[in-house]
């Protein structure tokens, strides 16, 4: 018995219900508006940082400019990074970028959600790693990266992405 089959009441408090979830269905539509909001709000946190790192933003030192240009960003990267050389850093920034923009474009539009969300979970555990070890646990609490990756994780779970390119090419198709 799953449990939408068990008829789950989620609540604010012990008092009053926030839904009644009795079906599938029913979770399918009491998430359309949340798992819509998450990914917007995830889809721009991958976005804002690439747009500073290519000085999209703002210069160096303007504003919540935290790179302003490239060689700043690799900078960063290569105190997150000091085992590999420079030239691999610039790569893996490179690579890390590009992803970055394509997961953030994809849960915007809702592409391929479930794997840009898996995929925003998995580069930002990655990020978690490299900057636990490198500048201590508290950096990634600060800059809110446990909480993009549990989003992430929690997105790819959804049980569908309405309002999605998704949804559009999966009606089509039917």
């Amino acid at each position: 018995m799953s449990f939408v089959d068990s008829g789950l009441i989620i609540r604010s408090n012990a008092a009053i219900p926030l839904c009644k979830i009795k079906s599938k269905k029913d979770m399918e539509n009491k998430f359309n508006i949340p798992q819509l909001l998450l990914r917007w709000a995830l889809g721009i946190t991958f976005l804002t940082p690439v747009f500073d790192r290519l000085g999209i933003l703002g210069a160096p030192g303007t504003g919540n400019i935290e790179w302003g240009n490239w060689e700043n960003f690799i900078n960063y990267t290569s105190t997150l990074m000091p085992i590999f050389s420079r030239s691999v850093t610039n790569i893996m920034g490179g690579i890390a970028t590009v992803s970055e923009l394509l997961i953030g474009i994809c849960l915007i539009v809702g592409f391929k959600t479930r794997y840009a969300a898996l995929g925003a979970s998995l580069i930002t555990l990655t990020f978690i790693v490299f900057m636990t070890l490198s500048v201590g646990i508290q950096k990634p609490i600060n800059y809110g990266v446990f909480t993009a990756s549990a989003a992430g994780f929690l997105l790819s779970f959804m049980p569908n992405y309405n309002w999605s390119l998704d949804k559009l090419l999966k009606t089509t198709k039917d």
